[in-house]
């Protein structure tokens, strides 16, 4: 019998391959990476166009060049096609950790290599504030960057940047500028907070936008000059190589509210409103005052549920009678989202002015807030910071907003289907997917669509993505890692992408696997 011995981590990408006597060759383990478990699956070449399939593997097995070779003579490279949506895939999170390295540089190379040759268009790799200007402020360490985007140069692909200015709290943890995190001890209001005073310390609160927090200057002036620095850095990519750059708005990338951050159940709630930072409520206080309801302005709503409760485990989103359609329910969420919309505002104006004079697309990515969209208060997306009910279209101005600024909308969840969804959470994430898809298309927005890292990596999820490639320009597919690579992963993934162009059907038994142990 024939074995194949993958390697795999939960970072991704280290493996050890075997081939014992495939198609009569023999070959020494290919050792990319340190010891990991093990995964064990059989081979079994049949007929002729197994034994053909079978070759491929044998190359596998020898050397990533050998799968490069092998590709090239089973699937040949047909090129680039613009006659469908442009296909990405992320790289690990963790690319670059310390500013100067590349982590499973060998094993990304390979990846890269194989993904060129299946006829993906390029990938994406995160930039992280925390790991570029992580000592002090305007101290930019680019090199390991720059290494990976030279990397994706040498593959042939195209690649997309996003410019995190975000912490990543679950593993691998990237955490926010050492710098950043000192002033935010000693000034713990540059966080967004709860009712409870509990700080969301993953990103600063979109009330200090605009206020001389971060030693002197403001959190925009330091994103305006973060963004910069990249665009010098990397002007022998721009244009090129680098063909998208995607900025970070908020929480995990996204333009919203952290109402989610504190929940430990696994139980969909509606989440919690994050206005009780100091300049949170004085912004809050200022605009009562201004409307003529000074009481308005003294705290957020108090009969609202907490984070894992559903809409009627208090009054204000219940349908019948909710305070949210009430006079002061439309002055506090009105409020609520326009904080938000101003946020994204500020931050993709500073993005299309700095890269005004390249032809790089500068995007941004929206959530998908799907789970109680069926109710007629749709609480998720109001304690996001969308004002989207039964009774409102809560996207038009974002939209509307990234209009003005020419920027393309990242919409995650592409793979997403309301059958798989939490019945007792009333959650539509195709509708509400199309409500904010119809809205692009009715302003000229251009969409990305992203797959969600909770979605169903099945047939079933590649076709889901499949019909969404006439409605999004681009589909950003998360993300290499070890289950990437997988044999309950890969074999569907690959034959996704060589379908795209219809030129050559294939399957997923091109990749013959028969079983693990």
């Amino acid at each position: 019998m024939d074995v194949m011995m993958i390697q795999a981590s939960s970072t991704g990408l280290e493996s050890t391959v075997r081939d014992r006597s495939l198609l009569g060759l023999r070959t020494r383990p290919a050792v990319i990476g340190s010891r990991t478990t093990r995964i064990r699956f059989h081979l079994a070449p049949a007929s002729a166009t197994m034994r053909g399939r079978a070759a491929v593997l044998n190359a596998v097995c020898s050397s990533p060049a050998a799968v490069v070779e092998g590709l090239e003579k089973r699937w040949p490279s047909s090129g680039k096609s613009r006659d469908r949506a442009r296909l990405f895939v992320g790289l690990p999170l963790d690319a670059v950790s310390d500013g100067s390295n590349v982590n499973h540089a060998k094993a990304i190379a390979a990846g890269l290599k194989a993904l060129k040759l299946l006829g993906a268009d390029g990938v994406e790799f995160p930039i992280w504030w925390g790991t570029v200007e992580k000592e002090a402020m305007g101290q930019y360490d680019w090199s390991g960057y720059i290494k990976l985007a030279e990397m994706v140069r040498e593959a042939g692909l195209d690649l997309r940047i996003s410019l995190c200015f975000h912490a990543n709290g679950r593993s691998p943890a990237i955490p926010l500028p050492q710098w950043v995190s000192l002033i935010g001890e000693s000034n713990p209001d540059i966080y967004f907070t709860d009712r409870a005073g509990i700080r969301y310390k993953e990103c600063l609160s979109l009330s200090v936008d605009n206020l001389p927090v971060l030693n002197g200057k403001t959190p925009m002036q330091v994103y305006e000059e973060f963004i910069q620095s990249f665009k010098d850095s990397f002007s022998g990519f721009l244009d090129t190589t680098i063909t998208d750059i995607m900025v970070g708005l908020g929480p995990n990338g996204e333009l919203r509210y952290p109402s989610f951050a504190q929940s430990k159940s696994r139980k969909v709630g509606v989440g919690e409103f994050q206005c009780y930072d100091k300049h949170m409520l004085e912004h809050l206080k200022q605009h009562a005052q201004t409307s003529g309801n000074p009481m308005w302005g003294l705290s957020g709503p108090h009969d609202v549920p907490q984070y894992n409760q559903g809409p009627d485990a208090n009054s204000f989103f219940k349908d019948s009678g909710g305070s949210w359609e009430s006079p002061y329910g439309d002055f506090f969420l009105s409020w609520y989202s326009n904080q938000l919309l101003s946020r994204g505002d500020r931050l993709l104006s500073v993005a299309s002015g700095v890269f005004a004079d390249s032809s790089v697309n500068v995007s941004a990515k929206l959530p998908l807030m799907h789970s109680w969209y069926k109710t007629r208060s749709h609480p998720s997306e109001l304690t996001s910071g969308f004002n989207n009910t039964a009774k409102k279209d809560g996207y038009e101005s974002f939209v509307d907003m990234f209009a003005r600024h020419s920027c393309q909308m990242v919409l995650p969840g592409v793979n997403l289907s309301d059958e798989h969804q939490n019945q007792g959470s009333k959650s539509s994430p195709e509708s509400l997917f199309s409500q904010i898809k119809d809205a692009c298309k009715k302003h000229g927005v251009g969409v990305i669509g992203e797959s969600s890292v909770s979605g169903e990596a099945d047939q079933n999820g590649f076709e889901r993505i499949r019909k969404k490639l006439q409605e999004v320009d681009t589909i950003m597919y998360q993300r290499m890692g070890a289950y990437f690579f997988s044999p309950e992963h890969w074999p569907l993934f690959t034959a996704f992408v060589r379908s795209l162009d219809r030129q050559q059907e294939m399957h997923a038994d091109d990749f013959l696997l028969k079983g693990l142990e």
